[in-house]
């Protein structure tokens, strides 16, 4: 059985995402837009997904819009803020190790639209300061961007901490937050976080790929990205995927109950992991923040390029990442921004677990570690 420990990337889709999915293909495949039986089952599919999300995120349901992933959720999130907030403010403050669905819509506004963009940098640990991050932010900003868990090193960021002081000295300022890495894996509620925007996506959490969502607080009004035939409320236009929105529900809905147990169990295996990695001299862990997410674990193997130890450990079955899988073995700015040398960087492995993740599974990768550092440092 292989030994799967790139979840961050994506997960195995759960059985009841599945059994939706194949039932809003095979049997309730109406367009939601029809007005018959079928379309009407197929838009009840669609509400009673959104009211999964919404009671995630503890929120009204009608604050939920379903899009095509997290990418077209920000992108729709940040270029709609600067249409509708950015005519007389021209100020952006974000984090430095966003994802790149931030980071690059935000580079676009700046390159191209003139917008001023103030990035804040982490500590050697991954954890922004929040007093750097308000001490940026002033009467010309119109909107603040930070994450909630960091993608590659599983830092949680003080997301509240931030956006309640903004809220509470600049209220027009919005504020947004990309939840990918965070939702269903620490509590995320949307008044609690002072959140203009929060976005998730399906496939880090058991649903399938190809469907997200964005809640948008009452009152933020954010043009839509694509024009059409006005689904969902005017907010996206195209007819919704029913089969893959159903299928976030069901898994958001199966995930709910065990979130404790499975965070609970998260914590044990991380700590089995950094035990056993302590022992071996040629790595140094990435992940040091206090505050950090148990399902991601950044470390580098002393002189060894990503790239290669990943496909020595996938020859033995063991699959992980070299960091954000969207930057397909591109050098990390997340790890950059941190002040990491290039020869750590460069020799960067992120373990992400999941929630059938065992003791087991961790002992086959360090084996593996282990085999794949005594032969790929002797061929150096």
């Amino acid at each position: 059985m292989p030994v799967y420990l790139d979840n961050a990337a994506t997960t195995r889709p759960c059985e009841p995402a599945v059994s939706a999915v194949f039932q809003c293909m095979v049997e309730d495949y109406g367009n939601p837009s029809s007005l018959h039986k079928l379309g009407i089952t197929a838009e009840q599919h669609i509400e009673n997904a959104r009211k999964a999300i919404a009671a995630a995120l503890v929120c009204d349901p009608q604050c939920i819009t379903f899009t095509s992933g997290a990418t077209e959720c920000n992108n729709t999130a940040i270029l709609g803020a600067a249409e509708n907030y950015g005519r007389r403010k021209k100020k952006i403050v974000v984090s430095a190790i966003e994802h790149p669905s931030v980071s690059e819509p935000i580079k676009f506004l700046e390159e191209k639209k003139g917008f001023e963009v103030v990035r804040i940098k982490p500590s050697r640990n991954g954890e922004i300061s929040d007093e750097d991050f308000l001490a940026a932010v002033d009467d010309n900003t119109f909107l603040v961007s930070c994450m909630t868990v960091n993608n590659e090193t599983g830092s949680i960021q003080p997301v509240r901490k931030i956006f309640s002081y903004v809220k509470r000295n600049f209220p027009e300022c919005i504020t947004h937050c990309d939840a990918v890495q965070g939702f269903m894996k620490i509590p995320i509620r949307s008044a609690e976080l002072f959140a203009d925007i929060i976005v998730v996506s399906g496939h880090k959490v058991h649903a399938v790929k190809g469907v997200g969502a964005m809640f948008v607080k009452k009152g933020i009004r954010i043009p839509p990205l694509l024009m059409g035939g006005g689904q969902e409320r005017g907010k996206r236009s195209g007819t919704e995927s029913v089969p893959l929105i159903a299928g976030f529900g069901a898994a958001v809905r199966a995930l709910i109950p065990t979130m404790p147990v499975a965070h609970e169990n998260a914590e044990k295996i991380t700590a089995y992991l950094l035990k056993k990695l302590a022992k071996l001299e040629y790595v140094t862990v990435n992940s040091t923040a206090e505050n950090s997410s148990p399902y991601i674990t950044n470390f580098s193997v002393d002189g060894i390029r990503s790239e290669i130890m990943l496909h020595f450990l996938e020859s033995k079955d063991v699959y992980v990442s070299s960091g954000s899988a969207c930057s397909k073995g591109a050098h990390s700015s997340v790890l950059t921004a941190m002040g990491i040398p290039d020869r750590l960087a460069d020799s960067a492995i992120r373990v992400s677990i999941g929630r059938t993740t065992t003791m087991g599974e961790i002992d086959a990768l360090i084996t593996a570690l282990q085999e794949g550092y005594q032969s790929l440092a002797k061929s150096k």
